[in-house]
């Protein structure tokens, strides 16, 4: 009958409000990192800056092969007053009186002027094309300065996802010490177990918060070292996706053939050979500057006192202009020596970077095939170590087995799922630098 009134009195009542449902976080993946640092990262808009500022310089350099043409407008008022100087007429003979007047006369002059250089021994055109190939070496530069960000996006986002599953293990581990906490306190109440065992739960569960609180400031630490990679200044309110490395296609090959390709896509090699390029058409166009130019020029004026009414007077002019430099102070050959000694600087950069690049493929595929070891060792760890704590839990509930050897049980799960995050993360990072090594994207 009582519970029959309770159940009544329970329909009676009205409807508690639902609990609000909190939206779960976005996800953020590997691509859509990728995308965003693509469209966002200002090394990438630096990049493409000084990849137009390039252009705009080989541009400059064209000029000088195509026609010049300007054109002048100019009123003048001044005083006419004859000036006398050595070879001129006496001033009574080039005035009609000799004295000076303060009224002033107008004066316009309009023109028109065009000039061509003919040839010049390809120095201007040399000029141009090593202009043309500082540009192509800027976009190698900027290719190279796109990889650098990817790599750093993708060493980011995979820290940020190994310090995600180092939160699971922190919470997965506060969960067991809780688990023995509870089974201790219950053993210490019926006297199985000393009361030494229950501080001993109590101190493992408290250690197990503080790596839980240490483990979530470390991944959403994590998310705004991603934050930063990919360029964007926002909040770290979201989640990293699961997503894992996928394998790098041939990175079980030959070192030579790896190294080949490396040698042929890597942008870095690309833009210093375009530079060794440049300043080779460099010294070749300051060579030609020993010779001869020649150069085409034209120009029509219209001047006089008045605009209209027959006030102009019209002439036109054409020159060929023949420039030949006797001497020049030596500054032609100490340009030369600059270029050369630029040319060597350029060419031992080449070098370098080769070397450099054979020491990353080989850096990195040795950290491949480290990484694919230890993730299997780190594995085979783990299953040992859950069946060590299943074995201690076992003992330990039977009381054979002490809160001492559970604990270390406990730590030794915890310290081979830590170890197998690592080596994830480890074989992970190993790719991103394959990758990044290869010139792939």
């Amino acid at each position: 009958m009582f519970a029959f009134i309770t159940l009544l009195g329970l329909a009676a009542l009205p409807a508690l409000p639902a609990a609000p449902q909190i939206p779960p976080r976005p996800i953020l993946t590997l691509d859509q990192a990728l995308a965003t640092a693509n469209s966002h990262q200002p090394q990438l808009q630096a990049a493409a800056a000084t990849s137009l500022a390039a252009q705009a310089r080989s541009d400059e350099a064209l000029a000088a092969l195509r026609p010049q043409v300007s054109g002048i407008g100019s009123y003048q008022r001044a005083t006419a007053n004859f000036v006398s100087r050595p070879g001129t007429l006496p001033r009574q003979l080039g005035s009609g009186s000799g004295g000076e007047s303060s009224q002033t006369f107008g004066f316009y002059d309009f023109g028109l002027s065009a000039s061509y250089l003919l040839y010049d021994f390809g120095q201007a055109r040399d000029r141009w094309r090593s202009a043309e190939a500082s540009f192509e070496s800027q976009r190698g530069s900027e290719r190279a300065a796109a990889s650098q960000v990817r790599f750093a996006v993708r060493t980011a986002f995979f820290q940020a996802r190994a310090a995600r599953e180092l939160v699971t293990v922190a919470d997965d581990t506060l969960a067991n010490q809780r688990k023995h906490l509870e089974q201790t306190q219950g053993f210490v109440d019926v006297g199985t177990q000393p009361p030494i065992a229950l501080a001993q739960a109590k101190t493992a569960v408290s250690n197990a918060q503080v790596q839980q609180i240490n483990a979530a400031n470390g991944y959403e630490t994590a998310k705004a070292q991603l934050n930063q990679a990919m360029g964007v200044e926002q909040s770290t309110d979201y989640e990293i996706a699961d997503d894992t490395p996928t394998p790098v296609r041939s990175e079980d090959g030959s070192p030579d053939a790896l190294l080949d390709e490396a040698i042929k896509a890597r942008p870095e090699i690309a833009a210093l050979a375009d530079q060794v390029q440049s300043q080779e058409l460099l010294v070749k166009a300051l060579h030609s500057a020993y010779w001869p130019s020649l150069g085409l020029s034209t120009s029509v004026t219209d001047a006089g006192d008045r605009v209209v009414g027959g006030g102009l007077t019209w002439n036109a002019s054409a020159a060929l202009q023949l420039s030949i430099p006797i001497y020049l102070g030596g500054s032609t050959g100490a340009q030369i020596a600059e270029g050369q000694a630029n040319l060597a600087v350029v060419r031992s950069q080449l070098a370098i970077e080769r070397l450099q690049v054979r020491l990353e493929v080989e850096q990195a595929r040795l950290a491949v095939v480290a990484a694919k070891g230890a993730l299997s060792a780190s594995g085979d760890a783990l299953e040992n170590a859950r069946d060590q704590l299943h074995l201690a839990e076992g003992r330990y509930e039977t009381g054979v087995g002490s809160i001492i050897e559970l604990g270390d049980a406990q730590v030794a799960l915890t310290s081979a799922a830590q170890q197998k995050v690592q080596a994830e993360y480890g074989l992970a990072q190993a790719r991103a630098q394959l990758v990044k090594a290869l010139g792939r994207d």
